[in-house]
């Protein structure tokens, strides 16, 4: 089944030196992406209210971006990514969202999760 791809763009008050700190280590994606993160070359394990997803890290640019790939989802094209853009006038800074949705009617929902996650970031680390 194609899943259904989606992109969300959310302003943030941080550097892109500390976020991409926030978004590519497993200790600071613990602080707020995940209850627990452990890191084993490029297979991350994420848990969440004690289940556990495992991801591979597939693409990490410094302060730019990071592209996970789940591995239960190795049959399609779909992968989440956290990239950081910075506005060439104002300078603003804004995290951008890219995730796949299994159906169009959890595209909502998930991007809900994916702010109230991002809004505990925010939270963390004072933004």
């Amino acid at each position: 089944m194609e899943k259904v791809k989606y992109e969300l763009e959310i302003p943030i008050h941080a550097s892109p030196n500390m976020l991409y700190q926030y978004i590519s280590s497993p200790s600071n994606l613990q602080e707020w992406f995940a209850d627990k993160v452990n890191a084993r070359g490029k297979i991350f394990t994420f848990v969440w209210d004690g289940s556990e997803e495992q991801a591979e890290l597939i693409t990490k640019r410094a302060e730019e971006k990071v592209r996970f790939k789940w591995l239960e989802s190795e049959d399609d094209e779909s992968f989440f990514e956290i990239k950081i853009e910075v506005d060439a006038l104002t300078k603003d800074v804004s995290l951008i969202v890219t995730d796949f949705a299994e159906v169009e009617d959890e595209v909502e929902s998930a991007k809900q999760l994916w702010e109230n996650q991002i809004d505990e970031l925010k939270h963390t680390i004072g933004a």
